[in-house]
């Protein structure tokens, strides 16, 4: 058998693009031919981390690469299998003296790494990990002592004064050996997953493009001023797109700054708010990074061991969107019909799961990564625990949002509510503001409320009380 030419390995992880991949271009820059693959994991049915939207999305962004990648005389080799084991095995098929990748920033797949190393110290391949999905890495804000952040404010600050790495371009042609063979792109079918019944959003790399420029060009200079009204569609829709690298951060922040200094003064306010929810998302990265345990428990020691109650009707009635709260409902069926919840409805949700009905934010974590496309771990993990009250820079325990109340504030005249719930479509938004004061439903067909707040919001504070009272 004839000895297999020299060439490059570009793993694809959560960077399904061509342009401005730092793992890609450190691989391109060999000079030898470059194969590119992704490995679909075998997981098969149910995961508690994903679910039939992500996956469909993901599949889709595949399609995208692969045919991006033959405009630069690239082919997307596709495996099915443990990752570290079939890099292996195309190791040895293409005669690889290098294997490049995009290092992952959780902890299931910063565990492969390790296990990619040892295999690559093995055959006598180099290995190279690269900083690709933040601007700024874990290590890179930290305290005057070298210490983590626990309080987004002061990490921020340091995170905004950093330098920023500038976007590039995409590689030259990559010149994938045509003898490499590949698996089928991968549909649900590979994961024994049902079809998607929602309507989620487009996939790919350029569509996340304009979706950014879209978003710079209407809707970023109103961000502050209009990014918690759900009925607005005011925010900017990259969640996925940087979820799935389809974009990188760098281009995102870049083309904000841009869209900055061409704005109104009046608008330049929303960009600054926007960048620093980017800083925002790094803020959990980091905290995953150096607090992995929060996958597991709470990021605050003192609320460890809480009891909550045992899930039954009024989780199912909070999954489906059938609470009799008119904004968590929408919320939960905009989650149900698109793979996709507005930011500020799914803080009301997770509180509402966690202060009213008194449910572990696990169960709310795990239902919302098995919907959202967007679903990214440390950004899940960090919404739930900061509104269980648990988490790192989380809101206090004792604040607990009133569904009512955030209607009458982020949604006053219902129309984001009568957008997801059609059984309240007539219903006098004034209606929707607090709750029925009669006993009967607020509209015929819909269901009364499953708890009084007030009620709820009291045992909350007893219980939280009580457990610290008791030295939790």
């Amino acid at each position: 058998m004839a000895k297999a030419t020299p060439s490059v390995i570009h793993w694809y992880r959560r960077d399904l693009r061509i342009a401005d991949n730092t793992s890609l271009l450190k691989a391109a820059a060999h000079g030898l031919p470059l194969v590119p693959v992704y490995v679909a994991s075998t997981w098969k049915r149910l995961h508690a981390w994903t679910g039939p939207n992500r996956q469909q999305f993901l599949c889709g962004a595949l399609e995208s690469l692969a045919r991006n990648l033959e405009t630069i005389a690239g082919r997307l080799i596709v495996r099915s299998g443990d990752a570290v084991a079939e890099l292996r095995r195309l190791a040895a098929e293409c005669g690889a003296v290098a294997i490049h990748f995009n290092r992952d920033p959780d902890p299931f797949g910063k565990e492969t790494e390790m296990r990619l190393a040892a295999v690559c110290a093995e055959l006598g391949i180099e290995c190279h990990g690269h900083d690709d999905h933040c601007l700024h890495g874990p290590d890179e804000a930290l305290t005057q002592g070298g210490q983590p952040y626990r309080v987004y404010t002061p990490y921020s600050r340091n995170w905004l004064s950093l330098g920023k790495r500038s976007p590039a371009g995409k590689p030259g042609a990559l010149h994938t050996p045509q003898a490499i063979k590949s698996d089928p792109l991968p549909t649900l079918a590979h994961w024994r997953l049902p079809a998607v019944t929602a309507t989620i959003i487009e996939p790919g790399e350029r569509a996340a493009l304009q979706r950014l420029k879209s978003a710079l060009a209407s809707r970023v200079g109103d961000y502050a001023a209009k990014r918690d009204f759900p009925a607005l569609s005011c925010t900017s829709r990259l969640s996925q797109d940087l979820r799935y690298g389809l974009i990188s951060i760098r281009k995102v922040h870049a083309a904000t700054q841009r869209a900055m200094a061409d704005a109104p003064p009046s608008k330049r306010g929303g960009f600054e708010v926007f960048i620093k929810e980017l800083a925002w998302r790094e803020f959990y990265f980091a905290i995953l990074h150096h607090f992995p345990n929060v996958l597991d428990e709470e990021f605050n020691p003192d609320w460890r061991g809480l009891p909550w109650d045992e899930p039954g009707e009024n989780f199912d009635a909070w999954r489906e969107g059938r609470t009799g709260f008119p904004i968590v409902d929408a919320g939960m069926r905009e989650l149900l019909a698109t793979g996709f919840m507005h930011n500020r409805v799914r803080m009301i949700t997770a509180m509402f799961l966690t202060k009213d009905l008194h449910h572990d934010w696990k169960l709310g974590e795990s239902h919302f990564m098995q919907h959202l496309v967007d679903g990214e771990i440390a950004s899940n993990n960090g919404g739930w625990q900061w509104s269980a009250g648990t988490g790192a820079d989380a809101a206090p325990y004792f604040r607990i949002q009133n569904p009512w109340s955030q209607t009458a504030r982020y949604d006053p005249e219902g129309l984001y509510i009568k957008r997801w719930v059609p059984e309240l479509a007539h219903t006098d938004p004034k209606r929707l503001l607090q709750p029925p004061a009669d006993g009967r439903p607020i509209a015929p067909g819909y269901t009364l409320p499953c708890v009084d707040h007030d009620t709820e919001r009291k045992r909350t504070l007893e219980i939280f009380k009580k457990h610290r009272a008791a030295g939790r």
